[in-house]
């Protein structure tokens, strides 16, 4: 049986757990609880191919900034996310994620950049990044995929860690586009 480790990484609050625990148990968390670090597992069927995935859960606090990437190690690809009701966290993927950390640490590992919390799109009066605005920034940061993901919701779970894995598996290709004019 194939074997990957998915780290997923960001700043503190943007789902990143909640994203991980609705995946692997199909309910969605009602408390918010920070994270130091954790792991979770699970077996998933890729193309006819049974699947361990090892998922890590890290912390996005700057508390953490010298531990974090201890984590980093033997990871196939990083699961990079911002809520897209947080520019911060938005900006942070450039500014303190995707090159200064993920770059520095581990230079060849694949990038899935996945905006949480898409169902906040449904707030009209929410200034939120749009997807036009997450997928140019996948393209800045060379990212395998771009995924829009709601865990309350479970809009795109199952997307994320499939695309995760195609890229642990494939890390110099780019998710295939099919666009439809």
């Amino acid at each position: 049986m194939e074997s990957y480790k998915l780290t997923a990484v960001g700043d503190g609050t943007v789902g990143k757990t909640c994203m991980l625990i609705t995946y692997t148990t199909n309910t969605f968390p009602q408390d918010y609880t920070p994270t130091m670090f954790d792991s979770y597992e699970t077996d998933v069927n890729v193309n006819g191919v049974k699947t361990h995935v090892i998922l890590t859960d890290t912390a996005g606090q700057e508390d953490f900034d010298q531990l974090r990437p201890l984590s980093y190690n033997s990871t196939d690809c990083f699961i990079l996310c911002f809520s897209v009701a947080s520019h911060p966290s938005f900006e942070n993927i450039t500014q303190r994620w995707s090159i200064p950390e993920l770059k520095m640490h581990a230079p060849k590992v694949p990038i899935v950049l996945v905006a949480t919390k898409v169902d906040c799109r449904s707030q009209p009066h929410l200034k939120l990044i749009s997807e036009a605005e997450g997928r140019a920034l996948a393209r800045r940061i060379e990212a395998y995929d771009y995924i829009e993901t709601s865990a309350k919701t479970m809009t795109g779970l199952d997307q994320v860690f499939l695309s995760a894995i195609r890229a642990a598996r494939n890390p110099k290709a780019k998710a295939r586009r099919c666009n439809i004019l």
